[in-house]
């Protein structure tokens, strides 16, 4: 539709697994997730041996550090012949032009409201002084982005577990139409469980009608409400899958540039005529109310390895001064760290529980990571870390020092991300590990 690329979106032609796929096989969770666990991949890897699932065209995050280039190759080369395999041999239901409008339980009880969408790369930027109409939350480490541009490039198909974040206190855009939806009698283009404990997820098209008028009135709205003073629009923040999206506008600009076109003085490319519609332009998304009550901003924990307590708490104590306090467990650390904005928690085998609380009247996140980064002499040091549960786990081991990160407010998110440009990398998380955006809907690229 004309009337909504004003607005950075477009409906896609959306693949789905052919009638009689089992879904709880095919759907899997972000690759970006459980990068400490190997257990979790390798029973995901039995529930989908032998069948077709979205496992066999990603790769996950835990296995980046611990293969030979020679092996991220082949295993690259082998993601883009499956992708080939499933659209020449009828994995695929015939393409579905729509938006999908999807309601996922998690195994916490909590319903999360979405619409699946295409976002044109053209209105976005990760660069904070662009003032795109979708932007980066969290600053965009370039060298992450390399290993994701080999697997996309070239390839037949996206999968995507990216979500943006639109700024909706109305509940209008997504909400409301969801009840349209729903009223109309569409019956769900899917509904399954998702593996390994990752709740229920159920969609339903959205073609035309009373909800794509919805659609496009709610967005009218929720232009103005975002329009800033210099006349920029703030239509979309990523939530999750940053480096995915960058990926994404990576390979984009990459195929605008090996067709000739010019770059201006921003580094812009103007889009070549017979590239105007190309696939590639988009990436496919979930977009999430901020407002969703189904939606938990959950901090990103940091854990550090071959690391001394003690060193550690005693540099940053240095650098930001604050109050430290002793715990006597991790449960009386986690209620501390969460009742405070500004609070820190350090959990280790031979340092025990301790709470640093820290004068600042910014997000706690972006003025910790900077210390952390100068205290790190090697990224194989950190890991980031989603869930408590797995941070206290971690922490019984010898020479790791786990840090418990505090919330982030809902309320002030889009006017910090406005007001102060992209936080540190991994600030948040929306939802535990589980509630990730499992891989379902595919698109093609070529």
């Amino acid at each position: 539709m004309e009337s909504l690329k004003k607005y950075a979106l477009h409906v896609p032609q959306i693949l789905l697994p052919a009638k009689g796929t089992d879904l709880e096989s095919w759907a899997v969770v972000a690759c970006d997730q459980y990068t400490q666990d190997k257990d979790y991949w390798q029973r995901a890897e039995k529930i989908a041996h032998g069948k077709p699932s979205a496992l066999h065209i990603i790769l996950p995050e835990i296995y980046l550090n611990t293969l030979s280039q020679a092996e991220k190759k082949r295993r690259t080369d082998n993601i883009k012949r499956t992708m080939a395999d499933y659209l020449a041999n009828g994995v695929f239901a015939p393409p579905l032009d729509a938006f999908i409008y999807t309601e996922r339980k998690t195994s916490y009880g909590r319903i999360r409201k979405g619409l699946v969408a295409a976002i044109d790369l053209e209105e976005y930027d990760w660069r904070p002084e662009q003032k795109a109409k979708i932007r980066a939350t969290e600053a965009t480490i370039l060298e992450r982005i390399p290993p994701r541009v080999a697997i996309r490039e070239g390839a037949p198909l996206e999968a995507p577990h990216i979500m943006l974040l639109v700024n909706d206190p109305a509940r209008r855009f997504i909400e409301q139409t969801g009840e349209i939806v729903k009223q109309s009698g569409e019956k769900p283009v899917y509904d399954t469980d998702l593996m390994m404990e990752g709740g229920r997820i159920t969609g339903r098209a959205v073609s035309g009608g009373k909800a794509m008028d919805n659609i496009v009135e709610s967005l009218c709205e929720i232009e103005q409400a975002n329009k800033a003073a210099d006349g920029s629009v703030f239509m979309f923040a990523v939530g999750d899958g940053n480096h995915s999206l960058a990926t994404a506008k990576t390979v984009w600009e990459h195929l605008k540039k090996t067709a000739g076109a010019p770059a201006d003085k921003n580094g812009h490319t103007a889009v070549p005529e017979p590239l105007k519609n190309h696939p590639a332009r988009y990436a496919l998304v979930e977009i999430v109310n901020l407002y969703d009550e189904g939606l938990t901003f959950e901090p990103i924990h940091r854990v550090l390895f071959n690391t001394d307590a003690k060193d550690l708490i005693r540099f940053v104590h240095s650098k930001l001064g604050g109050t430290l306090t002793p715990c006597k467990d991790g449960a009386e650390l986690a209620r501390t760290v969460e009742q405070s904005p500004s609070a820190f928690g350090f959990a280790s085998l031979q340092g025990g529980f301790t709470c640093l609380n820290i004068p600042t009247d910014a997000l706690a996140v972006s003025v910790f990571q900077p210390v952390l980064d100068e205290f790190i002499r090697t990224k194989e040091m950190i890991d980031f870390i989603h869930g408590a549960d797995e941070v206290f786990r971690l922490a019984k081991q010898k020479d790791t020092v786990s840090i418990l990160f505090p919330p982030i407010a809902k309320d002030s998110f889009f006017a910090t991300v406005e007001k102060y440009g992209s936080l540190p990398r991994k600030s948040f998380s929306m939802g535990e590990a589980s509630e990730k955006r499992f891989y379902l809907e595919c698109r093609k690229l070529l």
